[in-house]
C-alpha cells in the first residue's frame, strides 16, 4: 500500500512541471512580443527608461473578454449592458432622474468651463455632462483594470491586435509624457480610461487642456475631460444648434422596417406621414434629414434621429447608449420623461440573436455583422422576414419569431 502511494506521489510530482510549462512558455512569448515593440515605441518618442520600467514584470490578463487564445474558442466581447438589457432597464427612470439632478448641480459648478466648451466646440454643456455621467457616474466609478496591461493583452491575443498594438504604444507615451501616474491609469476591459473614457489614441486625437495647466488631464481635471469629450464629438461631425433626436408618436400603420439610418427623410416629411412630435419642432428644423428609431420595434417610444445622434453613436455604437446620453442631457433642462413607456420585459440571449442573424443572412435580408446584438439593421431585417412569413410585423426579436425561423428550416 505504501509503495502504491509513493508511486502515485511520484507520478503527481512529475506531472506538475509538464502542466506548468505551457504557462511559462506563454508568458515568455508575451515578454518577447512586448520587447519586439520597442522600435515602434521609440519612434513615437517613448524613452527607453519608461519602456523598461513600465513593461518590467508586465503579464497578460487572460481573463479579459474579446480574446482569441490559441487552443481555446474566442471569448467574445463582454456582455455590455447596452446590448443585453431591455431599454426600460438600461434607460432606467430612477437612474436618469438621479444623474439629471446631479448634472444640474454640476452645470452650475462648472458653468464657466461649459460656456467655454460650447463656444469653442458647439457642444452644449448638458451633452458633455451626460457623457461624463454615463461613462463614470461623474467620476464616482473607478475603472477596474490596469490600462497598460489591458492594451498589452489585447495587442497580444485580442481579436483586434493591430488596433491595440497602437493603443499599447500610445499608452506608454501617456506614461512617458507624465500625463498620469501608472497607479491612476485605470481602464475598462477594452482600454478606455479617464473621466469620459478615452482610448489612448483618442486622448492624443481629441485631448484638450482647457484648464491651462500645460497638460491634458482627463483623469482628474473636469474641464479637460469635458472639453476633450466635446472636441471628440466636434471632430466626428457634431452640428451646433441641432438636437440629437425628437421623440414622436408613430402612426398605427408605421412601417418599422424603415428604422435604419439609410431611410432618411426631412423631419417635415415624417410629420406629414403621421408621426406626431412630443415636443414642438421649429419650422426651421423641419427640413433637417432624420431617420426613424424604434428601439423596441413597434412597442416602445419612437424617435426621429438627426445627424448628431449618429455622432454620439461614434462615442459608443449602442442605440441604448445614445438614448441614455441624449435623454439625460434633455432632463438636465426639462423634467419630462419619455412620453411613451417602454414595454419589453425580456431580451433574447446573444446566442439566440446570432442564430436569428444567421437565418436572416441566409435569406438575403441581413448584410451586417453576426454579433448577437439586436440593433437597427437586425430589427429592420427581422421586420422584412416577418412580412415575408406572414407574421405580425413588429421588428422585435422574440422567442416566438425564433421558433418560427426554426420551423421554416
Amino acid at each position: 500500500m505504501r509503495s502504491g502511494c509513493r508511486t502515485l506521489l511520484l507520478a503527481l510530482l512529475l506531472a506538475v512541471p509538464a502542466f506548468q510549462a505551457p504557462a511559462r512558455a506563454a508568458d515568455a512569448a508575451f515578454a518577447q512580443f512586448i520587447a519586439s515593440l520597442w522600435p515602434q515605441a521609440q519612434a513615437v518618442g517613448v524613452s527607453r527608461e519608461t519602456f523598461d520600467r513600465e513593461t518590467r514584470g508586465l503579464e497578460p490578463d487572460y481573463k479579459l473578454p474579446d480574446l482569441a487564445l490559441p487552443g481555446r474558442p474566442a471569448t467574445g466581447a463582454s456582455s455590455q449592458a447596452e446590448f443585453v438589457q431591455v431599454p426600460a432597464t438600461y434607460v432606467k427612470e430612477a437612474t436618469i432622474a438621479r444623474l439629471a439632478a446631479e448634472g444640474r448641480r454640476l452645470m452650475q459648478k462648472h458653468r464657466a468651463a461649459l460656456d467655454r466648451i460650447e463656444g469653442q466646440f458647439g457642444v452644449p454643456g448638458p451633452m458633455v455632462l451626460a457623457l461624463w455621467g454615463r461613462e463614470t457616474d461623474y467620476g464616482r466609478y473607478t475603472s477596474p483594470h490596469d490600462t497598460l496591461r489591458v492594451v498589452a493583452t489585447q495587442a497580444y491575443v485580442g481579436r483586434r491586435k493591430e488596433q491595440y498594438r497602437d493603443e499599447f504604444i500610445l499608452a506608454l507615451k501617456i506614461l512617458d509624457d507624465g500625463a498620469v501616474a501608472r497607479r491612476d491609469f485605470r481602464s475598462s476591459w477594452a482600454g478606455a480610461t479617464g473621466l469620459t473614457q478615452f482610448l489612448p489614441s483618442e486622448y492624443y486625437k481629441h485631448g484638450v487642456d482647457l484648464d491651462g495647466d500645460g497638460r491634458v488631464d482627463i483623469w482628474r481635471s473636469v474641464p479637460d475631460a469635458l472639453a476633450s469629450a466635446a472636441k471628440q464629438l466636434a471632430d466626428k461631425g457634431w452640428q451646433p444648434g441641432l438636437r440629437w433626436a425628437y421623440e414622436v408618436r408613430a402612426p398605427a400603420d408605421a412601417d418599422c422596417t424603415l428604422g435604419v439610418p439609410e431611410a432618411q427623410r426631412p423631419i417635415g416629411e415624417w410629420l406629414r406621414a403621421g408621426f406626431a412630435p412630443v415636443q414642438k419642432i421649429p419650422a426651421a428644423e423641419q427640413g433637417q434629414p432624420a431617420s426613424l428609431l424604434q428601439p423596441e420595434g413597434i412597442y416602445g417610444p419612437s424617435f426621429l434621429t438627426t445627424a448628431n445622434y449618429f455622432v454620439i453613436k461614434q462615442y459608443n455604437f449602442s442605440d441604448l447608449y445614445v438614448l441614455f446620453v441624449g435623454h439625460l442631457s434633455d432632463r438636465m433642462v426639462s423634467p419630462q420623461p419619455f412620453a411613451t413607456p417602454w414595454t419589453a420585459s425580456t431580451q433574447l440571449r446573444t446566442a439566440s440573436v446570432e442564430a436569428m442573424q444567421k437565418h436572416l443572412t441566409r435569406m438575403g435580408l441581413y448584410r451586417d455583422k453576426i454579433d448577437g446584438k439586436a440593433g437597427m439593421q437586425t430589427r429592420a431585417a427581422l421586420g422584412a422576414y416577418q412580412k415575408s412569413a406572414g407574421l405580425k410585423v413588429d421588428c422585435w426579436p422574440s422567442e416566438a419569431v425564433l421558433r418560427a425561423m426554426g420551423a421554416a428550416r
